[in-house]
This record gives structure tokens, sequence and C-alpha cells, in this order.
């Protein structure tokens, strides 16, 4: 299976460091988890893609304001798990693709589960372009 290319939008298997467990000095995630690339920026001197991920959780935000809810129909298509899932907004990793917490999808022979809809990750570029006015996502440089 070839990696698929960075680009804005989608869903990929990655061992994700929460900002907490950073802050603990952690540097390898506790388990690999959906989430979804919000840019990916090609370095002009290297070629080299930088790509920068927002985490899925089960979790339900203590504030709304921090996340997207998967809607059902969406998180179907993309073979994930029924349960309610949030996209945080509020903190997110940066790394170099495809760096070495991208991970294959457990059961299949891939490293991605598809795109979210334009609509969906519109609304998600919204939200955390109004979380950047109010004081910004917290960036885990990995």
């Amino acid at each position: 299976m070839s990696l698929p290319e960075p680009q804005s939008g989608l869903v990929i298997s990655y061992s994700y460091v929460w900002r907490h467990e950073a802050a603990r000095g952690r540097e390898e995630g506790v388990k690999d988890r959906p989430c979804v690339i919000v840019t990916a920026v090609e370095r002009k001197s290297t070629g080299e893609a930088i790509v920068t991920v927002f985490p899925v959780t089960h979790r339900e935000p203590d504030d709304p304001m921090n996340a997207v809810e998967i809607p059902l129909v969406t998180k179907q298509r993309l073979g994930l798990d029924l349960e309610r899932s949030w996209i945080m907004i509020d903190e997110a990793n940066r790394f170099e693709w495809p760096g070495y917490d991208l991970r294959k999808i457990p059961g299949r022979d891939a490293y991605d589960y598809g795109l979210l809809p334009p609509r969906l990750f519109e609304h998600v570029l919204a939200k955390a372009r109004a979380r950047f006015r109010r004081g910004g996502a917290k960036v885990i440089k990995r």
C-alpha cells in the first residue's frame, strides 16, 4: 500500500500526542487515532510536506466551541466506529510527512479513512479560525 498524498480534509490514522502528554515529556502517542489533516504545506527548499492535524476523540468536549462533532453518516462512509466523535480544534500536532507516527488502519491496507465532506471541513476551518481569534490552538511539533 502506498502512502496517500497529504491534503487538507484527509482523515489519517496517527499516533497523536495530546498537549497534556507532551507537557509530561511524552514523545510517543498512547494510541493510534483518526486525525484530520488541517494543512499540508510543502517546503520550497526540500520538497517535504509539513502537516498539521487535529485529533478525533470519543470524549465529549468540555467546551463545545473547541470541537466539531462528526455526523454519523460521515463516520459510516469513512469506516469509523459508530460512537459519537469530535474533531478537537484547540490543539494540534505538526510533523514532517509521513513521519514515524503515521499508522496503518487496523484490518485495512491503508493509512487513511478518506476525506471529510467539503462542507464539514469548511465548518471545522471556520471554528478553528474563530478559536484562533480567541487564542489559537496549542500546536505540538513532532
